[in-house]
């Protein structure tokens, strides 16, 4: 595990940017494991800024976003497929054939995890795999659980989980009470985890995820098993490391 400190969103932001730029050139037909909420959006406008610049293209990139609400609308605002093409798909050269969104809206959502499932599984190991961290210790929406599943399922999220995410809704009536998600199987198979938190409302998380013990009541501590985990913090986020 290598952990660094920043004293800068700006400053964390462009060396995220930086790994998944580096994974990349280094790779590129790399695959890549996409996360949403407020922690990427700074790393996405890097990102967008050095394509607009000429650094980096996306051109032969496959990706697979973690999750996606169930029953909410693709074009809905809060959607994560809104979200992507917003912060990200709509202003690089990556085509929409090569990245890959779970469908919430899908007849048989089971089916639909298995479909996503196969989908990654062709494309060969995710080679690096971007993370954000849940208030509750959740990745993806694997939500805290006496056993997690290994690959994409269908999850009841958590009422923090929907209070966590209320923010960017009318109500919290209007967050969706189900969502697809990879699992966490999926998740650690990945070649490269950059983990990525932000806050000090994330402090207690943070040192229980990576230096309390590996249980399923904090999914994010089975990261400590990954051979090859970054995690990013800034100092607020990193305050009650050890």
């Amino acid at each position: 595990m290598n952990i660094i400190t920043f004293d800068s969103d700006d400053k964390l932001n462009e060396a995220a940017a930086n790994i998944i730029i580096g994974q990349i050139q280094t790779t590129p037909r790399a695959v890549l494991g996409l996360a949403t909420g407020g922690t990427p959006v700074g790393i996405y406008k890097q990102l967008v800024n050095d394509y607009r610049r000429g650094m980096i293209s996306f051109n032969n990139v496959t990706t697979f976003n973690l999750d996606e609400y169930v029953g909410l609308p693709i074009d809905h605002p809060e959607s994560y497929h809104s979200y992507m093409n917003s912060h990200l798909f709509e202003h690089i050269d990556l085509p929409s054939s090569q990245c890959h969104i779970p469908d919430g809206n899908a007849t048989d959502p089971e089916d639909e995890c298995r479909r996503y499932d196969q989908l990654i599984e062709l494309s060969g190991q995710i080679d690096l795999q971007l993370l954000g961290l849940g208030h509750n210790g959740h990745i993806g929406f694997n939500e805290p659980a006496h056993a997690l599943i290994r690959g994409t399922h269908v999850v009841d999220l958590a009422d923090e989980t929907r209070e966590a995410n209320a923010r960017y809704f009318t109500t919290i009536n209007e967050v969706p009470a189900q969502a697809l998600t990879m699992g966490v199987g999926t998740i650690l198979k990945a070649k490269k985890i950059l983990l990525v938190v932000k806050g000090a409302d994330k402090a207690d998380i943070v040192q229980r995820a990576l230096q309390g013990p590996i249980t399923t009541d904090c999914p994010a501590s089975l990261l400590q098993t990954h051979p090859n985990l970054i995690v990013l913090l800034d100092k607020t986020a990193a305050g009650k490391l050890s």
